[in-house]
């Protein structure tokens, strides 16, 4: 075989070679193909690919030609001193028949196997050392050619790195958006249906006269509010930490349009204070209990206008809602499902509900919550 049939023979193993390390999106996958190529192309018994931190030494260490004995024996792998630390300075290629003759030699550690013929090219990623691809033991020693070809498949494989940096950028981009819309959906269409028969519910229970069918209700809308937070807390972990940021005042405005749409009552709406970055839990009971408390009064109050005042006061939230409607008599056991179902949510957030009622004057509901 002529040398030149010899150079050209090599140059297409190197295309093949250098396909296949191209071809991975995985970063481990394009280490571990780029060293089995190396030891193929040269024929080198032990080969290893060493990634560089910012100081140069080994974050991480792929290799091959070791058996898994030999390896235990060994140790942790090299720190990238020695000859390799001078490929890391230099970013140059070190070629050698005797690696322990070298000036920059530091010796193996115990039961290291004995090398002599050594290869190691720099791996450039754009403009940083991203490796080291180191080839040792080649029968007869390593040649100008194989350095040649190494330093060949060096530009490949930092090709493929970056490659496949960019292939797992955009996967954790794509599960993001996938996240961000699983979120939306769940918030956009189911979270607001179960709202929406939550309410549905505490309109049709006035209408019921049987207490067991009142309480049926009762625990029927309250097995949807503890479905509603767990979904909540599921969007959350979702979505952090946009998702949880939730403006009060704007979800409360748009309850009280939705209630009041289908009423020929007017709502005024007052809100004092500043609440940054409400939890994701006050909200929810916020919401529920503006609901109940703003439901009953546009219901029953037979009145032209319901106002709402909503503030803080130290480290409670303060929600409001009166009317100078017909009022009733709070002592009446007839008084509805609502009064009772307003005092029990607000004290299973840790707050409580004040109801004040007077027959021809009106119904004032105080709501605190904390913060």
């Amino acid at each position: 075989m002529t040398a030149e049939v010899s150079t050209t023979s090599r140059l297409m193993r190197l295309v093949a070679g250098a396909a296949v390390v191209a071809s991975q999106t995985e970063l481990s996958s394009v280490l571990t193909t780029t060293v089995e190529t190396a030891m193929d192309l040269t024929g080198a018994r032990y080969g290893a690919l060493g990634v560089l931190d910012d100081h140069g030494n080994h974050i991480e260490f792929i290799h091959r030609g070791m058996d898994a004995k030999t390896v235990a024996r060994v140790g942790a792998f090299p720190k990238g001193l020695g000859v390799l630390g001078t490929i890391t300075r230099t970013g140059a290629t070190v070629r050698t028949d005797s690696i322990g003759g070298h000036p920059d030699a530091v010796g193996f550690p115990p039961h290291h196997p004995p090398m002599e013929s050594f290869l190691g090219v720099p791996v450039h990623l754009e403009n940083e050392v991203f490796g080291n691809l180191y080839l040792a033991e080649k029968p007869g020693g390593f040649t100008i050619d194989d350095e040649e070809l190494m330093e060949g498949l060096a530009v490949v494989a930092g090709a493929a790195v970056n490659t496949a940096r960019l292939h797992s950028r955009l996967r954790r981009l794509a599960v993001v958006e996938d996240r961000e819309r699983i979120a939306r959906d769940l918030h956009d269409a189911i979270i607001q249906d179960l709202f929406a028969t939550g309410l549905t519910l505490q309109a049709a229970a006035q209408k019921v006269v049987l207490p067991e069918g009142q309480k049926v209700i009762a625990d029927t809308v309250h097995r949807l509010d503890e479905v509603i937070s767990s979904l909540r807390r599921f969007i959350f972990d979702l979505r952090p930490p946009v998702w949880s940021e939730r403006d009060l005042r704007a979800e409360m405005s748009q309850l009280i349009e939705h209630l009041a749409r289908p009423y020929d009552v007017r709502t005024e709406m007052r809100f004092s204070g500043k609440f940054r970055k409400p939890s994701p839990d006050l909200v929810d009971d916020a919401l529920q209990l503006l609901s109940e408390a703003l439901s009953n009064a546009l219901r029953h109050s037979e009145t032209d206008v319901v106002r709402i005042d909503v503030g803080r006061d130290r480290d409670e939230l303060l929600i409001v809602v009166s009317d100078d409607g017909q009022g009733f008599d709070v002592t009446d056991p007839r008084a509805g499902m609502g009064i009772d179902n307003i005092r029990a949510r607000a004290v299973r957030a840790g707050g409580e509900a004040t109801i004040t009622s007077e027959i021809g004057v009106g119904t004032t509901v105080h709501i605190r919550l904390p913060m």
